[in-house]
């Protein structure tokens, strides 16, 4: 369904399906062809990537397919056009595209350009780099042919100027209106991550954000760090986060998945151990505050799990079929 609306109207009258890792396939079961994504807004995303897969894309070409749904999106005010400024007033954008190979590019407070998701793979390509910031970015992105392009739209820049009114800085994730929003809730978001598989056990991903709404200018989160907001390694599994980035950057939470899973556990389980590890580690400092793991291994089984209940995350299958999910959490509301 193209249509965000009317995906999500669609949802609502039916209920979210259960959490997928539930009905993960046998150790003997054939790999299969799976996307995911975090979030309820992914659905459209997949969507995209899954078409492009079915035209004979590649798993890169897949991920840079999907994720420039959302980044074009003005309604989606945490990712790509649209997006939410830092405090003083500029949006600034964050990407990171990898596969198994090995391969790699990232940009950070990238300005001016829609898809940021489409510079990074640029750097991965065209550069011996693997994350380019700030004007550096914004100038290799010109350099390479991307459009320049405002991208505070008229809503983002008057929820900003609302902001600006109570001049409540607070580095809470997800403060997208300038109010806080129930943490966990249906708008709790800040990113959206990508994996895909395929028949052949390959995987790829990548992740793409404006980063957390009203920050200090300069601010990178998790997302466009190899390692934090996104991790994929070959024979083993790939695994994406979401939330307060800060967080996952502390135990280089992606990477600890895919990790976990190379030690032995379901992509499930890999997911839980870093919810709990950062549970843990941090106590009181994360009361309120939602951190989440989208996770995948070579067979097309997940894992999804959170500190706080409302993290949902859409899959589409080998059929093209999509859905949106919950994810497990650790604590109650």
């Amino acid at each position: 369904m193209n249509d965000r609306r009317t995906f999500l109207a669609t949802i609502g009258a039916s209920g979210l399906a259960a959490p997928l890792a539930a009905k993960a396939t046998g150790a003997g079961d054939p790999p299969r062809c799976l996307i995911l994504s975090t979030w309820d807004f992914g659905a459209a995303a997949n969507d995209a990537a899954y078409a492009r897969l079915r035209a004979g894309g590649t798993l890169l070409d897949a991920i840079e397919t999907g994720a420039m749904v959302p980044e074009a999106d003005p309604d989606n005010h945490s990712v790509g056009y649209g997006g939410y400024p830092d405090r003083d007033g500029h949006v600034t954008l964050d990407a990171v595209i990898m596969d198994d190979a090995g391969q790699v590019g990232a940009v950070a407070a990238l300005e001016d350009a829609v898809h940021a998701i489409s510079v990074a793979r640029a750097v991965m390509e065209h550069t011996p780099h693997t994350l380019i910031v700030g004007e550096g970015a914004t100038r290799f992105a010109r350099e390479r042919g991307f459009p320049k392009v405002a991208l505070l739209t008229p809503p983002a820049e008057a929820a900003w100027r609302k902001w600006l009114k109570t001049q409540d800085y607070r580095p809470v994730a997800n403060s997208e209106t300038g109010t806080y929003r129930t943490p966990g809730g249906a708008l709790d978001h800040d990113t959206i991550g990508i994996l895909a598989c395929d028949p052949a056990g390959r995987l790829a991903g990548g992740c793409t954000t404006s980063g957390m709404a009203f920050k200090m200018r300069g601010r990178v989160g998790d997302s466009p760090q190899v390692g934090s907001g996104l991790y994929v390694e070959k024979g083993v599994g790939g695994a994406t986060s979401t939330g307060l980035g800060e967080e996952v950057t502390r135990v280089a939470g992606s990477a600890r998945v895919v990790a976990s899973m190379r030690a032995g556990r379901t992509a499930q389980q890999a997911c839980e151990e870093v919810v709990r590890h950062i549970a843990a580690l941090r106590g009181d400092a994360i009361k309120g505050v939602q951190v989440g793991f989208l996770a995948i291994d070579t067979r097309g089984r997940i894992g999804a799990y959170c500190l706080l209940p409302g993290f949902t995350y859409a899959t589409t299958d080998d059929a093209g079929v999509t859905r949106v999910h919950k994810a497990a959490s650790l604590f109650a509301s």
